[in-house]
């Protein structure tokens, strides 16, 4: 064998992969990866294979079909009252994940540090330790998981590059605050900081409440790159399609990394979507169609041990099981998939230290028929 170094030494097969496998290796139900087990609308599967059939099948342009382009820039006013040049500041990317990663390796350099907050999607510290930057991760705690930015005040210096901020936040479901918004403005208002915004959720904003994303914020979109996902808002995670949006100045040096790293993306797929964004019934329904099947799996739950925790917005619920076992939530989560047929997440798996709050992570974008099994086996436990 020759001799590697690993760039991620530390690093192993993902808590998602390693879940849904478990679950499928013994039957069990899974809720622990973030994908729904219903289809996704006919219509737009139709206006892939039209697509397809009328011979879009060839390279997209790099920064996206120019129609879906010019289809996001419009939802994007409609809701934020932002706008972005389509030629300039939007990108369509292969999912959000390789937006992600596209942006931490244009704008993250060696010794820049990064701020991120714990429990935080997995995905961004290995990006940043592997453009060579410093990891700062703020560690939140349960049940309400709020930013204390006094402590970020405090993690500040002349190295501080970037802010990931992840709202509505997988795992926790927690949403950001007006207040939020009002203390990040602040604390960045004097500073050569950059936001990476990882807004994929941001339909599944729940009971009326407002999503504050970046682009609402003349003063923050300047600095931001904004994430989204069009496989979580049309329940098709399958096909890895999302989208950036930058000002002209970052998405410049985005497009510089995105075009070497898949340079275009699925071009039947952009078509569909260009056409089936021109109705926006079909994001405005979401909240009201997920916050549905969220209100029905905490009915369920409270028939049960597990303490049902918050949840504003994602397709996610957590629950704390300290009133079951001590047992570490790894150690359950598998118990739980194995003895009971339910998977869950483990929420230490999103804390580099593995920090462990006896909270499980459940999906909750499924069928009634799904939910109502799962719920039946979770009320044993």
């Amino acid at each position: 064998m020759i001799p590697v170094i690993s760039k991620l030494p530390q690093t192993g097969t993902t808590i998602f992969t390693t879940m849904s496998a478990l679950a499928a290796e013994v039957g069990a139900i899974n809720l622990s990866q973030g994908f729904p087990d219903y289809e996704s609308s006919p219509e737009l599967i139709e206006l892939v294979t039209k697509a397809m059939k009328d011979g879009y099948n060839q390279y997209a342009p790099m920064p996206g079909l120019m129609s879906l382009r010019e289809q996001i820039a419009i939802k994007t006013e409609k809701l934020y009252g932002a706008v972005y040049n389509p030629d300039t500041e939007i990108t369509v990317t292969a999912g959000a994940t390789q937006a992600i990663f596209t942006a931490i390796s244009a704008l993250i350099h060696p010794n820049d540090e990064v701020i991120i907050f714990e429990p935080a999607y997995d995905c961004y510290a290995p990006a940043i330790k592997l453009m060579g930057g410093v990891v700062k991760s703020l560690e939140l705690d349960p049940p309400n998981y709020r930013i204390a930015w006094d402590m970020v005040k405090r993690l500040i210096n002349n190295k501080t590059r970037m802010i990931i901020l992840n709202s509505p936040h997988n795992p926790t479901a927690t949403i950001l605050s007006k207040e939020d918004i009002d203390e990040l403005s602040a604390l960045v208002k004097h500073q050569d900081i950059l936001i990476l915004s990882d807004e994929v959720y941001e339909h599944l904003v729940y009971d009326g409440v407002q999503h504050h994303s970046m682009a609402r914020y003349p003063e923050l979109q300047q600095r931001s790159v904004i994430v989204a996902s069009f496989g979580k808002t049309y329940h098709a995670t399958g096909w890895k399609v999302g989208y950036c949006l930058a000002p002209a100045y970052l998405m410049q040096e985005f497009r510089k990394i995105h075009q070497f790293l898949v340079f275009s993306v699925n071009a039947p797929m952009q078509h569909a979507i260009a056409e089936y964004l021109k109705d926006e019934n079909t994001y405005l329904g979401l909240p009201d169609f997920f916050q549905q099947k969220r209100d029905y799996f905490r009915e369920g739950l409270k028939n049960s041990r597990f303490k049902i925790l918050p949840c504003a917005g994602s397709y996610f619920q957590s629950v704390s099981y300290s009133a079951i076992s001590d047992e570490k939530d790894s150690d359950l989560a598998i118990r739980l998939t194995k003895e009971f047929g339910v998977a869950a997440i483990p929420v230490s798996a999103f804390y580099r230290k593995a920090t462990d709050n006896h909270v499980l992570r459940f999906c909750f974008a499924k069928r009634q028929e799904t939910l109502d099994k799962a719920v039946e086996r979770l009320i044993k436990v």
